[in-house]
C-alpha cells in the first residue's frame, strides 16, 4: 500500500510493546484511524504515544472493537493463531507484519537478514563494514534496525533513496509480509526453533524464513549459506535457475567451490561471480570472531559487501575491527583465570553447538530456561569431549540434566542465576571457560534473553 493512501484508514495495531509504540507513530503520522488492543497491561510509554497520536485502544484482552479496521498489524509476539487474527482474516481484514508495513514508507535498499542462529551479528557486522566505506559520506546513512530491538517503523520514513537500511528480520515478522522486497536478502541457517509457535512443524518455520526473499527480482540479490540443505532448498525452489526474472544468487559455503559466491579454501576467502576466474579476497585470520559460525556470518556479511561495491580492503579492515554483540558470546571477564561468557542470546540447541564448538579449553556450562522442544542429542558429542561441569538451571533444568549431565564430568541443579554462577566459580578450573549458553528461552526466569544476560553479567563482575 502506498503511505499516500494510509491517511483516514481504520488500522488495528496489535501489541503495545515496542514495535506497536513504532506503528502508531508512522501510522499516526499518516493520518491514519488507529485502533492499538493488547493483551496485558498498559506501559506508561504506550499510554504517551497513545495519547499524542489521540488513539483508541484496549488493554487486558481484545474485543470485537479491534475488527472495526481495514488493516490489522501485528507485532512479532503475535502468533498467527490468535482467534483474534483469524477473525480479522475471516472478515477479509488486511492482516500484515509491522516489518511489512514499515517498508510501505521506505525508500531506501533494504539489505534483509534472517536465519535461526546468527542474525543479530550478521547484522551488525554488515551495518559495520557498509558503514566503513560510508564513514566521510555525510550524504549517505547506513541504518540499522528490526529484530535487533530497533523498530523498522522507528526509520522507515525518514530514510532516503541512497541510505541503506540493513534489518534483522525474524520468522514471526515474515510470517505477514506481502510486498516486502529488500534490494538483498541473507539467509543463514535453518535449523529447528520456535516449533512450539509452528505447530511442530520445521517445514513450516522454514516455509516463513524463506518468505524473505519471495518477492525478489532481477535486480536484487539472494545471498544464502550453500552448507546449509534447507536453505539451499528454499533459494532453489524460490528462484529456479530457469527463472526468467531471478534476482542474482551468491552463495558461500566452508565446504566447497561454487559456481556463484564465496568459499574457503587453505585459509583463503576466495570470491566467483558468474563461473569465471577466481578472486582471492583476504584471509580467514582477518576474522575477529570466533568460530566456524562467526566465519559463516562473516562470509555473509562480505557478500552484501560486495553487493554494494564495497572495497575489498575496506571490508577485511571491518572484519577485523568488529568486537561482536552483547549476550553473544560475549567475554565478560577473566577471573582467577578463569574466563566467563555470556551467550544468553543462545536460545536453541544449535546457537549452544556453535559456541561449545568454538572453545579448546575446558567449559563450565549453565544450561537451561524454557525448552521450546529441544532435542539435545547434536550437543552430547562435544559435551562428552570438552564439557567438565553441567549447571542445570530454570524450568527445563531437570531435562538438561537428564540429557547432557551423564555426558559431562559433573552435574548440579541451580536454583537461581545467583546459585549457577557460584556453582561455577566452585567448580572452574584455572584455564576454564565459564559458558552462559541456555539452549533455552528466557521466559521462565526473566523478561527476555538481554536480561539474563545482564544478570550474569552482573554476578560475575561482582565475583
Amino acid at each position: 500500500m502506498a503511505p499516500s493512501s494510509i491517511a483516514g484508514n481504520r488500522i488495528t495495531i496489535v501489541g503495545g510493546a515496542r514495535s506497536g509504540q513504532a506503528a502508531v507513530r508512522l501510522l499516526g503520522d499518516a493520518g491514519a484511524q488507529l485502533f492499538l488492543t493488547e493483551q496485558g497491561p498498559p506501559s506508561d510509554a504506550v499510554l504517551d504515544v497513545l495519547q499524542q497520536y489521540d488513539a483508541a485502544y484496549e488493554f487486558n484482552g481484545h474485543s470485537n472493537l479491534a475488527l472495526d479496521a481495514n488493516i490489522m498489524v501485528l507485532s512479532p509476539g503475535v502468533p498467527s493463531t490468535a482467534p483474534l487474527v483469524q477473525q480479522a482474516k475471516e472478515r477479509g481484514i488486511q492482516v500484515v507484519s509491522e516489518i511489512e508495513m514499515a517498508s510501505w514508507f521506505c525508500d531506501a535498499p533494504i539489505v534483509a537478514i534472517t536465519g535461526t542462529n546468527g542474525k543479530t551479528t550478521t547484522t551488525e557486522l554488515t551495518g559495520h563494514v557498509l558503514r566503513s566505506t560510508l564513514s566521510d559520506d555525510t550524504e549517505r546513512r547506513v541504518i540499522v534496525a528490526g529484530n535487533i530491538g530497533i523498530p523498522f517503523s522507528d526509520h522507515a520514513a525518514a530514510a532516503r533513496p541512497n541510505d541503506i537500511v540493513v534489518l534483522e528480520v525474524s520468522s514471526f515478522q515474515l510470517d505477514h509480509v506481502d510486498a516486502f522486497q529488500p534490494r538483498v536478502s541473507v539467509l543463514l541457517n535453518i535449523t529447528p526453533d520456535h516449533l512450539d509457535r509452528y505447530g511442530g512443524d520445521v517445514d513450516a518455520y522454514a516455509a516463513s524464513k524463506a518468505r524473505i526473499m519471495a518477492q525478489q527480482k532481477a535486480g536484487d540479490a539472494v545471498i544464502y549459506n550453500a552448507d546449509d540443505e534447507r536453505v539451499a532448498a528454499a533459494v532453489h525452489q524460490a528462484h529456479p535457475d530457469s527463472a526468467a526474472a531471478r534476482p542474482n544468487v551468491y552463495g558461500f559455503s566452508q565446504q566447497a567451490p561454487l559456481q556463484q559466491g564465496l568459499y574457503v579454501s587453505d585459509g583463503q576467502l576466495w570470491l566467483r561471480q558468474d563461473g569465471a576466474t577466481d578472486i582471492s579476497l583476504f584471509e580467514t585470520r582477518h576474522i575477529a570472531l570466533r568460530g566456524r559460525h562467526n566465519r559463516y556470518n562473516a562470509m555473509a556479511a562480505t557478500l552484501v559487501a560486495v553487493a554494494f561495491g564495497v572495497p575489498i580492503d575496506t571490508t577485511r579492515r571491518a572484519l577485523q575491527s568488529f568486537e561482536g554483540v552483547p549476550h553473544r558470546l560475549e567475554a565478560v571477564r577473566t577471573h582467577r583465570g578463569v574466563l566467563y561468557v555470556n551467550d544468553s542470546k543462545a536460545t536453541n540447541v544449535e546457537a549452544v553447538w556453535y559456541a561449545l564448538e568454538s572453545f579448546q579449553r575446558p567449559v563450565v556450562l549453565i544450561a537451561g530456561g524454557r525448552d521450546k522442544g529441544n532435542d539435545y542429542a547434536p550437543l552430547k558429542p562435544l559435551v562428552r569431549a570438552g564439557v567438565r561441569t553441567v549447571i542445570a538451571l530454570g524450568e527445563s533444568a531437570d531435562t538438561v540434566m537428564r540429557e547432557l549431565g551423564p555426558q559431562a564430568e559433573a552435574c548440579v541443579h541451580a536454583t537461581s542465576m545467583r546459585d549457577a554462577v557460584a556453582h561455577a566459580q566452585r567448580l572452574a578450573e584455572p584455564g576454564d571457560a565459564v559458558l552462559l549458553s541456555p539452549a533455552c528461552s528466557s521466559f521462565d526466569m526473566y523478561a527476555n534473553y538481554e536480561e539474563r544476560g545482564d544478570v550474569f553479567r552482573r554476578l560475575v563482575q561482582a565475583l
